[in-house]
């Protein structure tokens, strides 16, 4: 009787990891089936030299600081003193890699951009000080958009359906 216990507690325990096992690649943020942004194949592309410079969501690179409740506001501007939602974008979804900010007026929101050394991104916001051909690429820490700098650079960019 023992020995058919323990067998079926063993074949329980190994149910149970089977049935996790098989879990793990449909659970959310498994890197498996990870979110991956892809260049629209049936639309052309076009190179352009765009000047590229990097941000973070950080009060320096965003233009905010704390107010004396320890809240999040504007630093400067026509809103200063006024709360601020860190890390939204204008086109309402949260700054993360491949979120790039640019001048709406050349590159639409929803523009896609391959950016050789950071990859993909899609235009998602805008900034007071990016205009013409110069985009912002988000990086999620002040030291890495530091690292990237200020570059002149050629930069393939797929543009949204009109």
């Amino acid at each position: 009787m023992k020995t058919n216990k323990f067998k079926s507690i063993k074949l329980l325990r190994v149910y149970f990891w089977i049935i996790i096992f098989l879990m793990i690649p449909f659970s959310n943020g498994c890197a498996v089936f990870q979110y991956q942004l892809r260049p629209p194949i049936f639309r052309p592309s076009t190179i352009e030299t765009i000047q590229v410079t990097a941000y973070c969501a950080c009060g320096k690179c965003c233009g905010w600081e704390r107010n004396w409740r320890g809240q999040k506001v504007y630093s400067y501007g026509p809103h200063k003193g006024e709360p601020k939602i860190v890390g939204l974008t204008a086109s309402g979804t949260w700054a993360k890699k491949g979120t790039i900010a640019a001048d709406t007026n050349i590159f639409p929101l929803g523009t896609i951009m391959y950016i050789k050394g950071y990859g993909y991104g899609v235009v998602e916001d805008r900034g007071s000080a990016i205009v013409g051909n110069h985009i912002d690429i988000f990086f999620k820490n002040h030291t890495k958009a530091l690292d990237w700098g200020n570059r002149n650079m050629e930069v393939k960019v797929w543009l949204p359906k009109k």
